[in-house]
């Protein structure tokens, strides 16, 4: 009966919090359909806001847009110069950061924020920070920032005077860049407040400026046959807005890059890649995964409902 009672928990946990082991991909390829039905099944669905209150975010949104940079930073260039020259001692060391924010399925308010920074090119975590939050802005399409971007300033704020050794040199976010509605997605209202290079990693197609999962793209992802093929996503507007990659030779669905700020594409695109030993790129894969696995530790619902109570 106590082992019945145990196994309970362990679904009603899966249930809440997610699985937290399928996105720690060493069989990616089986684990890449479980980890798109996971995607789709704890999407956020986009609620509703009062007119001014969206009025007032589309004008922040422009004003800050203004300020985006689509060119590389200087350590940017450090970065790529020093992965031509492989063991020259005195190259600093440089660190990324990866961020994300966990959901409790069902709950719109409490969720866990996470900042992973792992060193560059081993990607050797260095540096990991996990709070509980509580959110006070809804989930509302094409507006991520204003729900989450104020907590990962905070993360972000807590290495510089905490462990400003590993404050990371570029942030790796879970969303988009420039592929946005607006063209100013999370990694560039990020980008753009802390004035430090971004880049936007989905996993799911931002379907804007006449970009669509259609017949002709998908047959597009089937044509890139290994870890680093691409393809350019161009709008009806003709701008280049992101890039479709195959990150990893054993992962069959690809990745979405767009710059966020003080980053090429080409540069974005390029990193993303040297970080990606599964299908996410380490430092946002590590946020993801630690950030659900520090929700099923540390988030308790006020009351688990107890089998016997059936009876």
């Amino acid at each position: 009966m106590l082992i019945m009672y145990r196994r309970y928990l362990e679904i009603l946990k899966s249930y809440i919090f997610g699985d937290t082991e399928s996105t720690d991909d060493s069989k990616e390829t089986k684990n890449e359909v479980e980890e798109s039905q996971r995607c789709e099944n704890t999407e956020l669905k986009s609620e509703t806001i009062p007119d001014e209150v969206r009025a007032k975010w589309e004008s922040e949104q422009q004003r800050l847009k203004t300020n985006v940079i689509d060119s590389d930073a200087d350590v940017v260039k450090e970065i790529r110069q020093s992965s031509g020259q492989p063991g020259k001692g005195d190259m600093r060391q440089f660190y990324l950061g990866g961020v994300d924010i966990s959901f409790v399925k069902g709950d719109n308010v409490n969720a866990c924020a996470a900042l992973v920074v792992v060193s560059f090119p081993s990607l050797e975590v260095v540096y990991e920070d996990y709070e509980m939050i509580k959110l006070t802005a809804p989930y509302v399409s094409g507006f991520l920032a204003f729900r989450e971007v104020d907590f990962i300033v905070a993360l972000y704020r807590k290495v510089q005077k905490n462990d400003p050794e590993h404050t990371p040199d570029i942030i790796l976010v879970d969303g988009n860049g420039i592929l946005h509605h607006r063209q100013f997605g999370l990694a560039c209202h990020l980008g753009v407040l802390l004035d430090i290079p971004c880049i936007g990693v989905a996993k799911k197609l931002c379907q804007v400026d006449g970009l669509e999962k259609d017949a002709d793209h998908t047959t597009k992802i089937k044509e890139l046959k290994k870890g680093g093929d691409m393809f350019q996503l161009i709008g009806d507007s003709g701008r280049c807005l992101g890039m479709t990659l195959r990150s990893h030779d054993t992962s069959t669905n690809p990745i979405y890059v767009s710059t966020g700020h003080r980053i090429s594409l080409d540069s974005a695109t390029w990193l993303v890649h040297q970080c990606c030993r599964y299908r996410v790129p380490e430092p946002v894969r590590l946020a993801d995964v630690n950030s659900r696995e520090y929700l099923r530790n540390n988030f308790k619902p006020d009351k688990l409902a107890d089998p016997a109570d059936d009876v």
